[in-house]
């Protein structure tokens, strides 16, 4: 029981401090920090498009989307992890910047870094989630990938019944089934 606590504080604390992840404040004024956003919002889009190419369509005819940075660490019975991203509406073109962390219990060893694209299929959805960001589901997958090289599969099914979502794995080494909880809230710096 001591040993399961103790990892259970580990997880904790890479948690918090995962959750101050996201474009790195040191040195960058808040334009820069949107910017390195906006970077990571466009080369996430355009491997998607090259991976799912009808994905285009239903971003483009969509509401809005949410394309978000994460990296996740696996300590056997917990999980935790945390990102940044940018929620876009399609119609007014306003971006609200975003943090998130995730924090799960499950089987699980490794870490990864990865994409997340979220389509919104309403707009109520999509004002839903800037608003209360909170989500929380099952998750399995497995990822063995470092640079061009490996493999992933992810099964991640609509976050609420008004989301699709597209996860691809950047790098990483991970086994996990967990049952984790993401919250996502505006980022007050960058918004």
């Amino acid at each position: 029981m001591k040993e399961t606590l103790q990892w259970v504080g580990i997880s904790v604390l890479v948690a918090i401090l995962l959750a101050g992840c996201g474009p790195k404040k040191k040195g960058l004024t808040l334009d820069e920090r949107r910017q390195a956003v906006a970077d990571m919002e466009t080369q996430t889009l355009q491997r998607l498009y090259k991976e799912s190419p009808d994905a285009q369509a239903k971003l483009e005819n969509a509401p809005g989307y949410g394309v978000f940075s994460n990296a996740n660490v696996n300590l056997l019975i917990a999980s935790a992890g945390g990102g940044y991203g940018v929620v876009v509406d399609n119609e007014t073109k306003q971006r609200t910047y975003m943090k998130m962390a995730l924090g799960g219990v499950g089987l699980g060893l490794g870490a990864k870094d990865y994409r997340v694209v979220m389509i919104f299929k309403d707009k109520a959805t999509m004002t839903n989630f800037i608003e209360k960001g909170w989500d929380a589901g099952a998750h399995a997958d497995a990822a063995a990938k470092t640079g061009d090289k490996g493999a992933e599969a992810s099964v991640e099914g609509d976050i609420r019944s008004g989301i699709e979502v597209f996860s691809m794995t950047e790098s990483g080494l991970a086994l996990q089934a967990t049952i984790a909880g993401t919250k996502y809230w505006k980022d007050k710096d960058l918004n």
